[in-house]
């Protein structure tokens, strides 16, 4: 029997989805709950299982191509294997497979040849693992670059291979990727003594740091003079800001805190927390708790705009915007308001974390009232970001400071300055209130520390 599956709908504010990777061909036969399809949306990506023991008998869809929530994208016939000789059906032919790479010369070591077989396929199994445990982000980055995960070692969670491994891999080149699967099938025993290092090669004869111009250029890895394809997320990114700004009429301001003691109160406290939680303590967590402590004063920052009036959230979600080498993407801490400054850097940590590792889930992507924006941590003085659509504001940390500042008495000290700065939709929110907000948050940053229980 037929089944006909369809494009989910990943996320409640999700319309549309793009088929990333066909995971199965036609005249494959599916286990139920088997992953199938790798469907990409500007939220996230994720991979399809089937609801069905069946053949996939054909493709709907063709990879790239986006198409709304509900649409059909493949048909699996139910129950049914497939047979020798029979022939599977395909609405859409497959893009062709791109160009083997030339063939690789086999390097040996005396000490290797010996148990040559026995650790290539322990070597097999590992690159197998590695293949199923990376995300499909890091995959299709790796198809982009023509860069066979099963032969790199994987810097992640139990040998799991990030973006990170990946462009590692298309800095060095293909003989690099080469050599790091051999050193991967030979254990520590079998590695020959060090030599001399070789004299310095001439600057002209040194490998490139970048691929050459004949790859394709990537966000993660552009190439001067060459056009940056725009994947789905990054197409919905784009039309999102201009939503926002077309739609939102943009107000800004800015306050100058001084966080001298919270500065001190977060060295004090840095050591212990990092040893009993595995963690970083930065300066978010703290700065995340006197946001929502002053959305409780001024509850207009947590609304959004609609045609029959301003809606005012009940709970406190607050967003904090991660730049990745691949996206942007902006994890929400659900119910900031209930959280400790010593919970608010642990799951801060954790969807931090899930993000480097392209591990965030749809649940984690959705239902941000507020968002926060550390700019500071690459050194950013002053900033104006685009507001999250859907959101009265978005306020930034930027880079914090040690300058001479005069004081209430008229002395002059050197002090911790940080810029806080904020972006509105003045639709929901006038100056008087977003002015009365960002006092309210300096205040409360400046009372923090240097003493004080996370």
């Amino acid at each position: 029997m037929p089944t006909t599956i369809t494009m989910p709908q990943l996320g409640e504010t999700v319309t549309e989805g793009t088929v990333a990777q066909w995971l199965k061909k036609p005249g494959d036969n599916v286990e139920k709950y088997e992953s199938f399809v790798e469907v990409s949306t500007d939220k996230v990506n994720a991979e399809v299982p089937s609801p069905v023991t069946g053949r996939l008998s054909q493709l709907l869809v063709k990879e790239g191509e986006t198409v709304a929530t509900g649409t059909p994208i493949a048909i699996i016939d139910e129950g049914e294997a497939l047979t020798e000789g029979s022939a599977p059906e395909q609405a859409h032919p497959q893009p062709e497979a791109p160009p083997s790479p030339p063939p690789q010369a086999t390097v040996e070591h005396p000490q290797t040849t010996a148990a040559s077989a026995g650790n290539g396929a322990a070597y097999v199994r590992d690159g197998a693992a590695a293949l199923r445990g990376a995300s499909p982000a890091v995959r299709r980055l790796a198809r982009e670059h023509h860069i066979d995960i099963t032969t790199l070692r994987g810097s992640g969670q139990n040998g799991r291979v990030t973006v990170d491994d990946v462009m590692a891999a298309a800095r060095m080149g293909p003989a690099a990727a080469v050599g790091q699967a051999v050193a991967a099938s030979v254990t520590p025993a079998q590695v020959p003594p060090p030599q001399a290092p070789p004299a310095q090669a001439p600057a002209a004869a040194q490998a490139p740091t970048h691929p050459p111009t004949t790859e394709t250029s990537t966000y993660a890895a552009p190439i001067p003079g060459t056009i940056v394809p725009l994947n789905q997320a990054r197409r919905i990114i784009a039309q999102r800001m201009v939503e926002s700004k077309h739609n939102a009429p943009h107000a800004w301001s800015m306050v100058e805190v001084d966080v001298t003691n919270l500065w001190k109160w977060r060295q004090r406290e840095k050591e212990a927390f990092q040893r009993a939680h595995g963690y970083s303590l930065t300066l978010l967590p703290f700065f995340i708790r006197a946001v929502v402590e002053s959305i409780a004063d001024f509850p207009l920052m947590n609304a959004r705009f609609t045609d029959e009036g301003i809606y005012v959230h009940p709970d406190v979600n607050i967003g904090i915007a991660i730049g990745l080498p691949t996206n942007l993407v902006v994890p929400v801490i659900k119910h900031a308001d209930k959280l400790s400054i010593r919970g608010l850097a642990i799951v801060a940590g954790q969807l931090i974390e899930k993000a480097r590792n392209n591990k965030l889930n749809v649940d984690d992507l959705g239902g941000g009232t507020f968002t926060v924006n550390n700019n500071g941590a690459n050194g950013s003085y002053a900033s104006a970001p685009i507001i999250n659509g859907g959101q009265a504001g978005i306020v930034t940390m930027e880079a914090v400071v040690r300058k001479p500042v005069v004081l209430e008495n008229d002395a002059i000290a050197i002090r911790s300055m940080m810029n806080c700065c904020l972006s509105l939709d003045h639709r929901v929110v006038d100056g008087y209130v977003a002015s009365g907000y960002l006092a309210d948050l300096k205040k409360r940053l400046e009372g923090m520390g240097p003493d004080g229980s996370l």
